[in-house]
């Protein structure tokens, strides 16, 4: 536990004139609006603020941003109020803190919807002063480190997951990296302890074997570039657990095939070194092709700064390099804290907010989304990616994520444009619309009034900007359509029990509905919300109809359908005729959270096929018989789907029976199996595994993944 003492006394190593006496009032009442609350450690609950300092000071933040963390707690727990923290302090802190703290109690159906508000909260707060994503960035890595406090394993692997998915790229945002990489871990502790651990114990071996290896290449590069004229620090750096065991997913491989566990950084003393350093290890050593990126003449959007290259380096090992300055080596491990204003006495300024395009995205996705939860999945979309630079026809340098389309691209200049795009020319050349970017590409945008987003758009984009546009443009064509069917399903049932439709009689009840206006009782009726026929018994409760009840294929029922009947009926589906016979694809075995494409099959109804089915080319000249639907919200406990996966293991004892036990520890269960390949040392499986989505199913492929006799696993894509 950090005392105040030792909190002063690390302030006062970077920073020897400032308050000492706001640092221990700042403490002093904390520690007593704080007084009787305890932490689900044990602790007393002040010391956690007090921990957050601290790590505030490490990164020798101002003192304004220390004295936030020290009371960041006190709006949301205790009795203290703004005023208070205003009079006894400043404005600065008090808004500070304000900005921080979660400002009301959010009422929510579900975790994510929570989740999402408050993290629409943040990200205003931010928005006015960006100290206060430090802060929080601050007090989660504290709650991240002491997280074995909390009792419930679903609590912590819940606050797990949302430090993997917003907080560890907020920190990459920033330039973090050395926070990104501990909340990584942290987090990887808990959503996947075999794997951490397994991948621990292998670099702890690669370590006990490999450390004369390590020196030896060190002592090898320093004399290759000494001998250039260059002075320069040689620093061997293992990779994290958390990113060995991304690039192992990523690329599908086992460990002891990774290469490049190991990277080698070299500082030197100015920037054009950087290159002298490059051209001395090119000339001496083969490159690997594909690998070398320059962030200097780019740097990223958080201002990282560095070269890369991966080289087949000295004792013919391939390694990965980065060479920069000390001032670069600063900026890459604190980011925005390493020449952070507010240090040296200057004002809040917005400009420093606007240095951070991808926080004005974020807050333009914050406009446009309808609900709490598109929020939360369009901001992990803006989070989470690899860039690509692509160039406008005046030179302007655009960053996008990798996948990136010309739509991407038109809205990441202005939404009008991607709105009123119709065509692109990539280098010259006009292009499809769902084109692939690749870094260097020059991109120009056809626009067109006339033009609209197409919904089709939606599947191809990856940037959450160019995504919430379209669904916000999608959601208000859908509710124009929604309206007029609800009302011609309202007026039917009027003419059907002899009265005259009114908007008067809907007016009536809508109190009753607890909504604000007709066109909301229409919308929901073609929704399938509301059945037209309650929404009539709502408006003539004394009424009795003679009517007999009609079958479900009738206009007056919901549209949607639940998909076959029974066991077959776990989820329903948007945007279907009611009455309609549903089948899923056996080719590509659709499971709820894959996007998914119907196609209307004569005689059969629609069946159901995911977005990437091979099978739908065969569809490609009859674009009339698909169908844009999607998942709708299925029952609380949805029942099961079939998953495929293909495996290989190795052959050995106890191999298939490790693969069943790890399927059923996570949940699953095997319902089929064929063997589809066998040799002496590997065999190949293709297993069915009865699943609640796709979230599920990709938890049973993490976990076999990590699995020491399983080679490959991957979803049956095809079959």
């Amino acid at each position: 536990m950090v005392t105040q003492e030792q909190l002063i006394d690390q302030i006062k190593d970077y920073n020897e004139n400032f308050d000492a006496q706001i640092i221990s009032n700042a403490y002093d009442y904390a520690k007593v609006m704080h007084e009787g609350q305890m932490r689900s450690s044990g602790e007393p609950y002040y010391t956690h603020p007090v921990e957050v300092a601290s790590i505030l000071a490490e990164m020798k933040m101002d003192t304004a941003t220390i004295v936030t963390a020290i009371l960041h707690d006190t709006l949301e727990d205790t009795d203290a109020t703004y005023e208070d923290l205003e009079k006894k302090f400043s404005k600065e802190v008090a808004d500070l803190v304000n900005g921080v703290s979660k400002l009301t109690r959010i009422e929510s159906q579900t975790m994510e919807g929570k989740q999402a508000e408050n993290f629409r909260k943040l990200l205003l707060a931010m928005s006015e002063d960006i100290r206060v994503l430090l802060v929080k960035l601050a007090d989660r890595l504290h709650n991240m480190r002491t997280i074995e406090g909390i009792q419930k394993p679903e609590k912590r692997r819940r606050i797990a997951l949302e430090t993997l998915e917003i907080y560890a790229p907020l920190a990459e945002r920033v330039g973090l990296h050395t926070i990104k990489e501990e909340l990584e871990d942290l987090a990887f502790a808990q959503l996947n302890p075999e794997a951490r651990e397994s991948i621990t114990n292998r670099l702890s071996f690669l370590r006990q074997e490999g450390t004369d290896l390590v020196e030896n290449i060190i002592a090898e590069l320093e004399q290759v570039l000494g001998k250039g004229g260059l002075k320069v620090k040689i620093q061997g750096r293992e990779k994290t657990r958390y990113s060995i065991w991304k690039k192992m997913q990523r690329k599908n491989v086992a460990f002891e095939q990774l290469s490049d566990i190991m990277a080698f950084r070299i500082l030197v003393e100015k920037s054009e070194d950087c290159y002298t350093a490059l051209g001395l290890l090119h000339g001496k050593y083969p490159s690997i092709p594909g690998r070398f990126k320059d962030y200097i003449s780019t740097p990223k959007p958080n201002g990282y700064s560095s070269l890369h290259t991966t080289i087949m380096g000295p004792f013919k090992q391939r390694i990965e390099v980065q060479i920069r300055t000390r001032d670069m080596n600063s900026q890459a491990e604190l980011g925005v804290a390493a020449h952070w204003a507010y240090k040296h006495g200057a004002a809040a300024s917005t400009q420093d907010v606007k240095k951070y395009r991808w926080l004005r995205e974020l807050l333009e996705i914050l406009e446009q989304e309808h609900t709490p939860e598109d929020f939360w999945e369009n901001t992990k979309l803006e989070l989470f990616q690899d860039q690509v630079f692509v160039f406008t026809p005046k030179g302007d340098l655009i960053e996008l994520p990798s996948q990136a389309t010309p739509i991407d691209f038109a809205y990441a200049i202005h939404s009008d444009i991607g709105d009123k795009c119709v065509g692109a020319k990539i280098n010259g050349r006009i292009a499809p619309l769902n084109s692939k970017l690749g870094n260097g590409d020059q991109v120009d945008v056809i626009t067109s009034k006339t033009q609209t987003p197409s919904p089709t758009w939606e599947r191809f984009v990856v940037t959450g900007k160019a995504r919430s546009h379209i669904r916000k443009f999608i959601r208000n064509q859908q509710r124009a359509e929604y309206i007029t069917l609800g009302k011609a399903m309202l007026q039917k049932i009027f003419r059907q029990e002899g009265y005259d439709f009114t908007e008067k009689a809907v007016a009536g009840v809508l109190k009753a509905l607890k909504l604000d206006e007709n066109d909301d009782v229409y919308a929901n009726i073609g929704s399938g919300i509301l059945v037209a026929r309650d929404v009539f018994k709502t408006i003539f409760p004394s009424h009795k109809t003679e009517v007999a009840k009609r079958p479900s294929a009738d206009m007056d029922q919901a549209v949607m359908v639940k998909p076959g009947s029974g066991r077959d009926a776990p989820m329903p589906i948007k945007g279907l005729i009611p009455g309609m016979a549903v089948h899923f694809a056996r080719c590509c075995h659709p499971l709820p959270g894959d996007r998914i494409v119907g196609i209307v099959t004569t005689g059969k109804g629609v069946t159901i096929h995911t977005i990437d089915c091979d099978t739908l080319e065969t569809f490609a000249d009859t674009p009339e018989r698909w169908l844009d639907v999607s998942w709708g919200d299925g029952p609380d406990t949805p029942e099961a789907h079939v998953g495929r996966i293909d495996v290989t293991f190795q052959n050995e004892q106890g191999a298939l029976a490790t693969m069943s036990t790890v399927i059923s520890k996570n949940g699953g269960n095997i319902i089929n199996l064929r063997i589809t390949n066998r040799s002496v040392d590997f065999w190949d499986l293709t297993v069915d595994v009865s699943v609640k989505d796709t979230k599920h199913l990709n938890d049973i492929v993490a976990a076999l993944r990590a699995t020491p006799l399983i080679t490959s696993v991957d979803r049956a894509r095809g079959r």
